[in-house]
């Protein structure tokens, strides 16, 4: 008797880790949604764009420099979210805004990575981004790395100097 107890007692012990594990897990279209609102929060400078981050996000910016060569900086969260700040007020006044073409959507783990095209609204040109989204320990989605090509040689300070 008890070990048909102890069977039952593992069986539903098991269930109930396979349901957390597939809780934690988002499907393509909830990421594809979570993006969406990432975008409207970003072009419409909402306060609450860092909630959108996870704290520990890889961000990585490709300077393309003029003489056609790249430059590659990356940034943690508190760096950048301390550049966004800076930049705000500015963007807002020339309505600045970024529009997101030819979105491909692959899974990375346990996660999903949202390839495209960015084109800023104050250039006619489009250039490579990629967002790493995915769910953090709470079971809510955040990007976890956000790479984005830009011309803006001021991300260049940001360099490491080697």
């Amino acid at each position: 008797m008890m070990k048909k107890l102890f069977a039952l007692f593992a069986v539903f012990v098991a269930a109930g880790v396979m349901m957390i594990a597939n809780a934690a897990t988002a499907t393509p279209e909830q990421a594809l949604a979570f993006f969406n609102k990432y975008i409207d929060a970003a072009n419409s400078y909402s306060e609450t764009i860092t909630d959108f981050y996870s704290p520990n996000a890889k961000i990585i910016r490709v300077v393309m420099k003029p003489d056609g060569t790249t430059a590659t900086v990356t940034a943690d969260t508190k760096q950048y979210f301390n550049q966004m700040r800076i930049g705000a007020n500015l963007a807002k006044l020339n309505k600045y805004k970024n529009f997101y073409t030819q979105r491909k959507i692959t899974k990375q783990g346990a996660d999903y990575k949202i390839s495209c095209l960015r084109q800023p609204s104050t250039s006619d040109y489009k250039i490579p981004a990629y967002f790493v989204i995915g769910m953090d320990a709470n079971g809510k989605l955040k990007i976890k790395e956000e790479m984005m090509y830009t011309k803006q040689q001021k991300f260049l300070k940001y360099a490491n100097k080697k």
